[in-house]
């Protein structure tokens, strides 16, 4: 089923199969602004598909179903199969981290009677594309008490939204000559959050209205932003795009598109010969590092705790484990979009709603950080999605020199098992409004839970 139109699959009859499956992910989407949001609705949907945390289990079996959470940002969710932790896994890894605006740990100011949060952005962005659009917080305040505090702010429709100003277009000859990244630097988006004074307040009164509605709301003090993570996301729920409604509109497809998806392959599914994963992880867009990303040991150190809970533990079933595991790295392509086809080469792109995407390489300046995945796998790859009468296509990140980028695969292809990239195509990659095909959605959800029987 390679390089086909995957509408035609579905038309005329099935296509509330798709339509269907894409409201529960504009659903999670909306909600999962951040990857803290997202580990708690997937902690939450999986629960509800019988998994337990690890700390329920004193042993495992064939069929039991198993989460461990890692520091409020990472997940990852096995059923155990038939054959030992030792003889491999069959996983499903994306992240569930996306680019975004955060905010300075002393980030409240006041000048000239506005008051503003500093921010620092985080991931590639386009900076010029977050101005003059509603934003909303997300996050949380961890106080010296050790009470974390949730902070939600401009998702419903009662809440006031924030936003970065611009100039305006009469006053603008000088900044539009800059190229368009100076167009808006990195430290002028700061985020307008009040311009009202407290009463009878004569130093940095709007400031001080601020703090006296973040105290009524939160209880916090200002020094409480110390220990904060609150991060500005584009505001409202991701929305159906095209008369048609074919599409997905919406912040953070990149890569919450996979996770979702590699999500509910996995709670859809039932026990097979190996223990199947999804593993759901922080911090990939800045290069995968600290205690939440995918170079962390969290991975590790939870194959190592499955593995004591079959008994007999050593660490050679450890690396036997992750040796002999096979992986998808669901990490999303960039779309081939017909208004810029000139960075693309055509026979080697990712077509929406032509199914899922297999990157065999991503990488930059000659596939540099790429994990380049073997040419047996990809045909046991092959042979699984057209039996299952997938539909997938492959590509690369553009032409060659064009830019490029990277994923996670390389980090689980550093223990010597068997990965490749498998995504979905995006539009407007990294802006604050990506765009998928439902279509390229439910087949990659397909897809998955195909992978996950691979013997």
């Amino acid at each position: 089923m390679y390089k086909k139109n995957a509408w035609k699959k579905y038309m005329p009859d099935s296509l509330n199969l798709v339509m269907d499956f894409n409201e529960g992910y504009k659903d999670y989407i909306s909600k999962g602004k951040t990857e803290r949001l997202v580990t708690s609705l997937s902690v939450e949907l999986a629960e509800k598909h019988g998994f337990k945390p690890i700390s329920s289990f004193s042993s495992l079996k064939k069929g039991d179903k198993v989460y461990v959470v890692n520091k409020n940002k990472n997940i990852a969710l096995f059923i155990i199969g038939e054959k030992k932790l030792e003889d491999g896994l069959r996983i499903l890894g994306a992240h569930i981290d996306s680019p975004r605006i955060d905010l300075k740990q002393n980030p409240l100011y006041e000048r000239n009677d506005y008051c503003y949060f500093d921010t620092h952005y985080y991931g590639g962005i386009k900076k010029y594309q977050w101005v003059t659009i509603p934003l909303a917080l997300h996050g949380v305040i961890c106080k010296k008490d050790g009470s974390t505090v949730e902070v939600s702010i401009g998702e419903d429709l009662s809440d006031p939204v924030v936003g970065i100003t611009d100039l305006l277009i009469h006053l603008s000859s000088s900044q539009m000559s800059k190229s368009a990244a100076t167009v808006i630097e990195g430290e002028d988006l700061d985020v307008t959050v009040g311009s009202l004074p407290l009463d009878k307040e004569e130093k940095e009164a709007v400031k001080a209205n601020v703090l006296k509605l973040l105290k009524e709301k939160y209880d916090v003090e200002e020094e409480d932003f110390v220990s904060a993570e609150i991060e500005v996301v584009p505001s409202g729920p991701a929305r159906d795009y095209g008369l048609d409604r074919s599409m997905v509109a919406g912040y953070g497809h990149d890569d919450r598109v996979c996770a979702y998806t590699s999500l509910m392959a996995v709670l859809d599914s039932e026990a097979s010969s190996y223990t199947s994963c999804c593993i759901l992880v922080d911090k990939e867009e800045i290069g995968s590092v600290g205690a939440t990303g995918a170079q962390s040991k969290f991975f590790e150190n939870t194959i190592a705790e499955l593995i004591s809970l079959e008994g007999d533990y050593s660490d050679i079933k450890v690396r036997r484990a992750l040796t002999n595991s096979k992986m998808l790295s669901s990490d999303v392509s960039a779309g081939f979009d017909p208004l810029y086809p000139n960075v693309n080469e055509s026979k080697n792109s990712a077509y929406l709603g032509q199914g899922i995407c297999f990157n065999k390489y991503t990488g930059s300046r000659g596939k540099s950080g790429s994990n380049d995945a073997n040419p047996e796998f990809m045909a046991e790859i092959r042979k699984v999605m057209d039996e299952a009468n997938i539909y997938y296509q492959t590509a690369e990140l553009g032409k060659v020199d064009a830019g490029g980028g990277g994923t996670i695969a390389y980090i689980l292809g550093n223990y010597d098992m068997n990965v490749i990239d498998a995504g979905i195509p995006v539009l407007s990659m990294h802006s604050p409004m990506e765009i998928v095909s439902k279509v390229d959605v439910y087949e990659a959800y397909l897809a998955y839970k195909e992978f996950l029987k691979l013997a």
